[in-house]
Formats: C-alpha cells, sequence, structure tokens
C-alpha cells in the first residue's frame, strides 16, 4: 500500500544516501592549542580533540618565551600524563597574554650550499666538507659552479 502512495507522488528528483551528510570535522592545528593556551581557553572537549593534541610541538612552541619555558619543560619532565591532563595544566599555570613567539630556523649559508650542490652532500656531510676545504679549493668550487648571467 504505501508503494501505490509513493507512486502517486512520481519519481524521486535524488536518491541521498546517508554518507552525503557525514559530517566533515576539521583538524586542529597545534598552534590552535597554542594560541589557546595563552588566551586560557580549553580546545580539548572529546576524545577527537584530545587525540589532535601533539605534546611535542605545544611545548616546543611554549618554550620559545621566557614567560612560558618553565612550564614547557615541567610537561616535558612528564610526557607520561594524558594529553588533556598536559593542556589543562598549561591552561590554569600560563598567564593569559598575547605572545607572538617566531620559530628558530637554521640560516642558510652559501658556502654549504655550494659543497652540498659540487659534492652531492647532505647538510651534516656539507658542513664537515667546509670545515677541511681550504679557501683555494673553495674558490675552485664556486668558480666550477658559476653558471654566468647576471646574478
Amino acid at each position: 500500500m504505501t508503494e501505490a502512495i509513493l507512486e502517486g507522488l512520481g519519481k524521486p528528483t535524488k536518491i541521498y544516501n546517508a554518507e552525503d551528510y557525514v559530517e566533515k570535522v576539521s583538524k586542529i592545528s597545534p598552534f590552535d592549542f597554542v594560541k589557546n593556551i595563552h588566551q586560557q581557553k580549553n580546545l580539548i572537549v572529546d576524545e577527537r580533540s584530545e587525540k589532535q593534541y601533539n605534546p611535542y610541538i605545544i611545548n616546543r612552541a611554549l618554550s620559545l618565551n621566557r614567560d612560558t619555558i618553565v612550564q614547557a619543560n615541567e610537561m616535558n619532565c612528564r610526557p607520561h600524563l594524558d594529553n588533556a591532563l598536559q593542556n589543562a595544566f598549561l591552561i590554569n599555570t600560563i598567564r593569559a597574554k598575547n605572545r607572538w613567539d617566531k620559530w628558530l630556523k637554521t640560516e642558510k649559508n652559501a658556502e654549504v650550499e655550494m659543497i652540498k650542490e659540487y659534492y652531492g652532500y647532505s647538510n651534516e656531510k656539507a658542513r664537515q666538507a667546509l670545515a677541511i676545504l681550504s679557501e683555494e679549493q673553495k674558490q675552485y668550487i664556486k668558480e666550477k659552479l658559476h653558471k654566468g648571467g647576471t646574478k
């Protein structure tokens, strides 16, 4: 009987699947956690958000500032704690304040890059070779790699 009623309504325009309505969950960045720790807001509300908490990156970001380095070190000393407990400790011990810290990055050395290109070495091996090479050898490598042009 229900089929007769449905036939009277006509053909369905589109058939919807339950998979079309699956909620797409966005990932929480470790930097979002750090920002919310600085503002004393908790992002961990369920298991999904607790799994996205990355203690290593968050503690590293917090260790860049002298206001938060002690708390980051305390969490590094206690890696066995759950992510939610680590986050709660950091939120409750760090004062609310905007902190804009730059990540430390290694500076590129032109001579190391030159040796890497000439010999095909890694960064570590190129630094070791740089200590061994004389100025004449470095100049020879520089001339060999010179490609010409105005720059």
